[in-house]
C-alpha cells in the first residue's frame, strides 16, 4: 500500500517546476533551486544528487538544462517514491532516474568516477549540536547520521569523474568545517559564494563549488543578496529563483549552456 500522509503541490522556478512534497516534515524551499543553479555542464552529461529528497534540484536543473541526465541518490523510501512521481509529473522521467540506498554502501548504479557533476545539500548539523525535529524525514533530511560531513564529502568526490564538479549548498557557519573537509580530498578550484538574507546581514547560505583532481586557488566570491530592504527578492535574486538564471559564469574550460 502507498504513503497515504498529506502532500502538498509546490511550484518552482516561477511555476515552471512543479513538486509534491510531505505537508509535514521535509519540505523544500528555495537551497535547491540556489543548488541547481550552481551547475554549468555541456548537453549528454550526468550528475548525480546526493541526498535528493523529493527530487526538488535535479528537476530545477532539467528544467533549465534539459540535454542533462541526472541519477538521485535518496534513502527515505517515501521521498524517493515523491521524487519519482515529480519527474514524472515534470516530463522529466526519461533522464530522472531516482536510486533507493545509501551514500555509505552505494546502490549498484552507483560507480566511482561515473559522474562528470554532484550536486548535494548535506544534512545541516550533526545531532548533539541540535534539538531532533518532530518528524522522522525532517530529522534524516537536517541531522547527520553516519555519514558525516566529512564522509558526504567524500563519497561524492569518489562519484566524481576526474575534473569534475562539485557543488554543495550549506549553512553559512559551517564553512570553515565544510573547507576543512575539502582540505583532504582532491580537490580544488574551490569557489564560495555566499548567500545575504538581506543587506548588511551576516550570510546564512554557501554555495561552495570544486573541482577533482585541479589544484587552483579558491575563490571568494561577491555572492548574492536575496531579499532587500523590504523583503522582497532582489532583481538578482528573482532571475535565479524565478527565471532560471545561473548563480554564476561557467568555468573557462567548461561551455557555457546554450
Amino acid at each position: 500500500m502507498g504513503d497515504t500522509r498529506p502532500t502538498t503541490r509546490d511550484g518552482f522556478l516561477g511555476g515552471r517546476v512543479q513538486i509534491r512534497q510531505p505537508a509535514k516534515g521535509y519540505r523544500a524551499g528555495g537551497d535547491p533551486m540556489l543548488l541547481a543553479a550552481a551547475v554549468t555542464a555541456a548537453p549528454g552529461e550526468c550528475v548525480l544528487d546526493l541526498g535528493c529528497g523529493v527530487g526538488t534540484a535535479g528537476l530545477c536543473l532539467l528544467a533549465r538544462l534539459p540535454e542533462l541526465r541526472v541519477v538521485a541518490l535518496e534513502l527515505q523510501p517515501e521521498l524517493a517514491g515523491l521524487a519519482r512521481d515529480n519527474a514524472q509529473a515534470n516530463g522529466l522521467a526519461d533522464r530522472f532516474q531516482v536510486v533507493e540506498g545509501s551514500l555509505l554502501a552505494p546502490p549498484p548504479p552507483l560507480r566511482a568516477g561515473a559522474f562528470d557533476h554532484v550536486i548535494t545539500n548535506p544534512p545541516w548539523l550533526p545531532e548533539s549540536r541540535s534539538r531532533r525535529p518532530a518528524t522522522a524525514s525532517k530529522s534524516v533530511g537536517h541531522l547527520e547520521g553516519e555519514a558525516d560531513l566529512g564522509l558526504w564529502l567524500t563519497a561524492a568526490t569518489r562519484f566524481l569523474k576526474r575534473r569534475g564538479t562539485l557543488a554543495v549548498i550549506h549553512r553559512a557557519d559551517r564553512l570553515g568545517e565544510l573547507l576543512a573537509a575539502m582540505a583532504g580530498l582532491p580537490l580544488g578550484a574551490i569557489t564560495v559564494f555566499p548567500l545575504w538574507p538581506r543587506p548588511g546581514r551576516p550570510a546564512i547560505r554557501v554555495v561552495v563549488t570544486a573541482r577533482k583532481d585541479r589544484k587552483t586557488p579558491l575563490d571568494l566570491l561577491p555572492g548574492l543578496v536575496l531579499h532587500d530592504a523590504a523583503g522582497n527578492y532582489t532583481a538578482a535574486a528573482e532571475d535565479i529563483l524565478r527565471h532560471a538564471r545561473p548563480l554564476f559564469p561557467p568555468p573557462d574550460d567548461l561551455p557555457a549552456p546554450a
